[in-house]
């Protein structure tokens, strides 16, 4: 396994009725906060309704973003690839790909809001059987293939992208997962990334990685194709500051809002949260293990759980939520970049190794200070009794 790398992923949540235009200007500047804090990815979501998920390009924000965050990577969480014509979004991702230098990751899933998918005709066993052709489509497509096709709502004739990636590496494709098997299988068949989202909203989260780990390799060995832990990507929950109490206080600003999305609007029955009042929802995040709400200790903990129930992953993406205000949710993705990164990133223990060593020199130096200063202490006393 490579270096655990850690990012955001921002649907984004903000709660209706606040000014959009603000609000998608904080979004754009806590990415330039996390490329300063050195984050490795940002994610952004696609939605077109409900209006708290307010991002409907993904590819408009990266672009935007790119422009302010030169070192970070970007990734589509996700574009719902069963809204569109296959050879756009592929043309679109490949453009972006130039724009950031090679720091685009595309990030595909069916859609996630019944409300998007119902504007356009589609129910969710439609926007499913759409992935899945499109997604073929799009893989060809980036590998420099013509492709004709045809789908239920687009039809291809000799469709061909015009750019190449800017990389030689090409552009990583993942493919989204909450709890259905779909997203794993799909990116087993084509040995892509595998993005899940439901790695820890829903009760059943830390069992279903393992499954959708097994799922990825018995559809790659199926097909003869490789899949990459690596190339595996957690997203969850966090909110964390110098105590316990105090992020407790400080997830008061908006944790109720977060919980009625999920509970009233949302709809997604695999991602169940409970709770009426604020003490109720706050006990749930941390206790059903679906998140943590506290300290960088815990914030540790619950990493190290989702790493040691999945096997290994490559990067875990911290969830955008809005429980604390800006100020609030800056400092704690500085805390969690100061003490979870380096556990992770074989940093920590090499400068505690540092620290111990230099302590027992210091000691080891003290003892023999101590040891000169009797030495001498007693010569000097001789040499009084001598002359006595």
């Amino acid at each position: 396994m490579s270096r655990l790398r850690f990012g955001y992923f921002m649907a984004p949540f903000h709660a209706p009725g606040r000014n959009p235009t603000a609000a998608l200007e904080r979004d754009l500047d806590l990415v330039e906060h996390l490329d300063h804090l050195g984050y490795d990815e940002a994610w952004f979501g696609e939605h077109h309704s409900a209006g708290s998920e307010i991002i409907a390009s993904p590819e408009i924000m990266i672009a935007a973003a790119s422009q302010r965050a030169k070192r970070i990577r970007f990734g589509t969480g996700v574009t719902s690839l069963s809204y569109h014509n296959p050879l756009w979004a592929a043309d679109r991702i490949m453009q972006l790909d130039h724009l950031t230098r090679g720091r685009t990751i595309f990030g595909v899933g069916p859609g996630s809001l019944p409300t998007d998918s119902a504007m356009i005709g589609l129910n969710p066993t439609d926007t499913r059987e759409l992935l899945q052709e499109n997604l073929d489509i799009v893989v060809r497509l980036l590998r420099g293939e013509t492709v004709s096709a045809k789908t239920r709502t687009h039809e291809l004739y000799d469709a061909k992208l015009q750019l190449a990636p800017y990389s030689a590496d090409g552009i990583d494709v993942v493919v989204a997962a909450v709890a259905s098997p779909t997203g794993p299988r799909l990116a087993g068949t084509h040995g892509l990334g595998l993005l899940s989202i439901g790695a820890t909203l829903s009760a059943d989260g830390f069992d279903a990685l393992g499954h959708h780990w097994n799922i990825m390799e018995e559809r790659a060995a199926a097909n003869n194709v490789t899949v990459d832990r690596s190339k595996w990507t957690l997203a969850g929950p966090f909110h964390i500051a110098e105590t316990e109490a105090e992020a407790y206080r400080q997830v008061e600003y908006g944790i109720e809002q977060w919980f009625d999305y999920f509970q009233h609007v949302a709809a997604f029955p695999q991602m169940a949260v409970s709770g009426s009042k604020l003490t109720e929802m706050i006990d749930f995040i941390n206790e059903a293990g679906i998140g943590v709400i506290g300290t960088a200790e815990q914030a540790r903990n619950q990493v190290q759980r989702l790493w040691d129930q999945s096997g290994g992953f490559g990067c875990l993406l911290q969830m955008g939520h809005d429980w604390a205000n800006p100020q609030d949710t800056k400092r704690s993705a500085e805390l969690f970049a100061q003490e979870v990164f380096p556990h992770f990133q074989g940093q920590a223990q090499a400068t505690l190794d540092a620290a111990e060593h230099a302590r027992a020199v210091r000691e080891g130096h003290a003892a023999t200070q101590l040891e000169a200063v009797d030495h001498m202490t007693r010569k000097y006393q001789q040499e009084l009794a001598a002359k006595a």
